[in-house]
């Protein structure tokens, strides 16, 4: 399905990668071992080389499965030729009370930065990472379903509260990339002014410059378009979505039954940012557009992910083996036009971001 000539660079670097990239944040809890090769294997089959992973992998994050999703790949990169992948993984940020990584992990200091990258390349069993995120930022900015910026919480007990240092933050990744253990390195969960920040320092400072971004965008979420894209264009910087289908709900399962087996209703509570009022309202209107264009929704939802022209690579992940095959074929189909996008945007302007 995907070939060499089809691959993408990752911003400015020689890294190049499948337009879908597969997400792993189930291995280890949702699936084990066995399925997750199953998946890997899969998806080598059809070209993507490209797989995304994390510390706190996987999701819901839990004290006794920590880890295990960075083992599962570690295991499974054994019998694999290391330089034909595109191997991510993510540093978890500070003050998330996930108190069995690092204590907390406090913050995104040199000690904590390199702690997390050792221990990394132990579980994943190889020498190096091609791509390194920050996966939230170290100062306060709303995440996860969170859309304002407070800078009440930039204060805890009346005292501000010392955030490390976008430079600091820079050298200890510079550092990293001079030992050889990391290759590049990206961000998470950022916006723009983080995003702009670290470009300004790595410029004036001859420190490595970000790469790649990596937010949450859907029908249900667009929030990059609002002053990010700009910077992927004028800063060449390349973008991978996740959560295309919006953890499950542009599939239009939990339409048809709101206790329909799923994430949603696995962990409850978890997944914050779809629990708002217009969620199900945006998800009724993006149904019937699929209907009237004879469309599946799950189709509709990936494939417009898939045609802007600001991303770079889809992470893209599954329960099961048939979930990703349907995630995968959907590239191929050729469905969005200039109507069907004039369709989907005044859908949007009605129900704009409902899932920021």
């Amino acid at each position: 399905m995907f070939t060499k000539n089809s691959y993408r660079n990752v911003g400015q670097t020689d890294l190049k990668v499948s337009p879908i990239t597969l997400g792993t944040m189930t291995f280890g809890d949702q699936n084990t071992q066995n399925d997750a090769f199953k998946q890997l294997d899969y998806a080598v089959s059809k070209g993507i080389n490209s797989i995304d992973v994390a510390e706190m992998y996987p999701v819901p994050p839990k004290a006794e499965t920590c880890n295990l999703t960075e083992k599962i790949i570690g295991n499974w990169l054994k019998g694999q030729k290391r330089e034909d992948f595109v191997i991510s993984t993510k540093i978890a940020g500070p003050r998330r009370s996930i108190d069995w990584i690092r204590g907390g992990p406090k913050s995104m200091d040199q000690k904590n930065i390199n702690e997390a990258v050792n221990c990394s390349l132990k579980r994943l069993k190889t020498d190096y990472i091609d791509l390194l995120y920050l996966h939230w930022p170290e100062r306060n900015v709303p995440m996860f379903g969170q859309y304002k910026f407070n800078p009440k919480d930039d204060y805890a007990d009346e005292k501000k509260i010392n955030w490390v240092s976008i430079e600091e933050q820079l050298m200890s990744i510079d550092n990293l990339i001079k030992t050889g253990k990391v290759r590049y390195f990206a961000l998470s969960n950022e916006w723009p002014w983080g995003v702009m920040e670290f470009i300004r320092i790595a410029k004036i400072k001859d420190l490595p410059l970000v790469c790649n971004l990596q937010n949450s965008y859907s029908l249900l979420n667009r929030m990059v378009e609002l002053g990010m894209t700009e910077i992927f264009f004028r800063e060449n910087l390349s973008f991978f979505s996740y959560s295309p289908l919006a953890f499950g709900h542009l599939s239009g399962k939990y339409l048809k039954d709101s206790k329909a087996n799923g994430r949603v209703n696995l962990f409850p509570g978890y997944a914050r940012r779809y629990n708002r009022t217009g969620v199900n309202k945006a998800i009724e209107k993006y149904a019937s557009l699929a209907k009237k264009r004879n469309l599946n929704l799950t189709d509709l939802a990936l494939n417009f992910v898939y045609s802007q022209w600001f991303v770079t690579s889809t992470v893209i992940g599954a329960t099961n083996i048939n979930q990703l095959k349907q995630n995968i074929s959907a590239y191929e189909l050729d469905i969005i036009d200039d109507e069907l996008i004039q369709e989907i945007d005044s859908i949007h302007l009605e129900v704009m971001n409902p899932a920021p």
